[in-house]
């Protein structure tokens, strides 16, 4: 690992306070608690794991990169779905394709950074677990929770670093490390997708044993339980192509996790309470980084600052009238600037501007299965999960009538989209699945046969209705524009490996 993380580990070691174990991450100042009575006994490297998790979901960067859910915003904001506004702060540059495939900028630094020093604080961890004394049922558990931890950063690497793993698990993609690196360390070469994986499922599989007998209170879901590893190991099959694991994990990990209301989905996505949520990240007004995502999200709280992820007009057509996701949508009427733009109201900030970030819920694991099914050819029992997704959204069930195979696989995809919309999956799953970037206009066309902005009526505060131009992507890339192309394994999807880090591990081409 370069100087440059270690010294970025140290620095927030020593600053960002360590966590207890309450509902919410509790912080203390650190500066007087010296590394050698962190790792003295289990309790404390059980302190040390909780602040490297508010370190890894709260550390600005920027105000457009607050931790790891910064990813999954740029993630978003570079797929089909999502129409970033011009003009607003935040998520432009991914939206246009001109900065994550580069070497340099503040967001390409900052994923690399956020990635590697959870990575690094977890190999302390686990370097430490086994030889302190303390009780052995919180070392089993903080043994299973850690390695669960750096397999969720490695299965972040595997995702945005390379291409699909099915296209060539033996690509290079970014350097593994397993034990605790410092300013002398050696820094070692990319490792393939294949390695990656290998140590991701091994990771995954033991911390699935070691977290067996632990009952994670209700209202700590930051913390990783067996479940949470279930998903991710269905995550992880699901990419490397073992359909029949990712079902069963898959179907494993929503055990107690049942798919919430129609009104409870219109109610914000910012309450870890919600009882679909497997895994989340809880806030308060005197801990809320992370909410700063709502400032994007929110489109129709007044005091939300940026409002800028938009949904495309076309993505609004998927969806049934009698859908409850359908009725999220409408047109942005409150100020002329933002007229014709299409608001999507699935995130919304609470009362005192907080909001709780979602990281795994139960509705995944139904996708996930369907998926894993259908690519097996197994039309009924991929039915079967997806419609159990769709009749709780009060969507209509997908029939098999004169259904193909690869049919049923696009029907399931588009499904992902759909419900999984802003939460992180749409760069991740062009790539996983070798899709492409598919984006256009929001245009009509006029009896001279002109491409012309689709009218739209909108109601205004005072009662007034007015006809607008609905305002769609403004970024619809073809290989007769300038800038890259949208095709299938594009070098613009993946994630650039920071300039410094080529500049501090001269073996990370070897």
């Amino acid at each position: 690992m370069h100087k440059n993380i270690y010294r970025l580990f140290t620095f927030l070691f020593l600053v960002t306070g360590f966590s207890s174990c309450d509902d919410y991450l509790d912080t203390i100042p650190t500066t007087s608690v010296p590394e050698s009575v962190v790792i003295d006994n289990v309790e404390n490297l059980q302190t040390l794991l909780n602040g490297t998790w508010s370190t890894y979901m709260d550390t600005y960067f920027t105000f457009a990169n607050p931790g790891y859910a910064s990813i999954l915003r740029a993630s978003d904001a570079m797929g089909n779905d999502v129409a970033v506004v011009r003009g607003r702060y935040g998520y432009l540059s991914p939206y246009d394709y001109l900065e994550m495939h580069t070497r340099v900028g503040t967001r390409v630094n900052a994923f690399w950074s956020i990635l590697y020093t959870a990575i690094n604080s977890n190999n302390i961890i686990l370097a430490n677990v086994d030889n302190i004394p303390g009780d052995d049922a919180l070392r089993q558990q903080l043994k299973g929770q850690s390695l669960a931890f750096r397999a969720h950063s490695y299965l972040t690497l595997a995702s945005f670093y390379q291409l699909s793993y099915q296209k060539d698990p033996n690509a290079k993609t970014a350097p593994i490390y397993t034990e605790p690196t410092g300013p002398q360390t050696v820094g070692n070469p990319k490792a393939t997708l294949k390695e990656i994986f290998d140590l991701v499922i091994r990771d995954l599989t033991a911390a699935e044993a070691l977290l067996e007998g632990y009952q994670r209170p209700s209202s700590q879901k930051y913390k990783i339980n067996k479940q949470v590893v279930q998903a991710l190991l269905a995550r992880a099959y699901l990419q490397t192509g073992n359909w029949e694991a990712a079902a069963q994990k898959a179907g494993e990990a929503r055990t107690g996790y049942p798919l919430m209301s129609g009104e409870e989905y219109g109610a914000g996505f910012n309450d870890l309470t919600n009882a679909e949520w497997i895994w989340g990240h809880g806030q308060r007004p005197d801990q809320s980084v992370a909410s700063y995502h709502f400032h994007f999200l929110d489109v129709t709280t007044p005091a939300s600052y940026y409002y800028s992820f938009m949904a495309d007009p076309h993505f609004k057509e998927y969806f049934e009238e009698q859908d409850v996701r359908s009725r999220l949508f409408s047109w942005d009427n409150a100020a002329p600037a933002r007229y014709g733009l299409l608001r999507y109201a699935k995130f919304k900030f609470r009362e005192d501007m907080t909001g709780d970030i979602v990281l795994i819920r139960a509705a995944e694991t139904y996708l996930i299965q369907a998926e894993a099914y259908a690519r097996l050819n197994r039309l009924e029992e991929s039915a079967a999960a997806l419609n159990q997704l769709r009749v709780a959204r009060n969507a209509t069930a997908l029939s098999l009538v004169g259904r193909s195979q690869n049919e049923v696989i696009a029907e399931v995809l588009l499904e992902r989209r759909k419900e999984l919309w802003g939460e992180g999956f749409a760069l991740a799953d062009i790539i996983r699945t070798q899709g492409k970037v598919e984006r256009k206009a929001y245009t009509t066309v006029n009896p001279q046969g002109e491409a012309v902005p689709v009218r739209v009526t909108i109601t205004l505060p005072d009662g007034r209705t007015q006809t607008v131009n609905a305002i769609g992507h403004t970024t619809t890339r073809t290989e007769n524009n300038a800038g890259p192309e949208f095709t299938v394994n594009s070098p613009y999807y993946i994630f650039g490996i920071p300039e410094n880090e080529s500049n501090n591990n001269p073996n990370l081409n070897n």
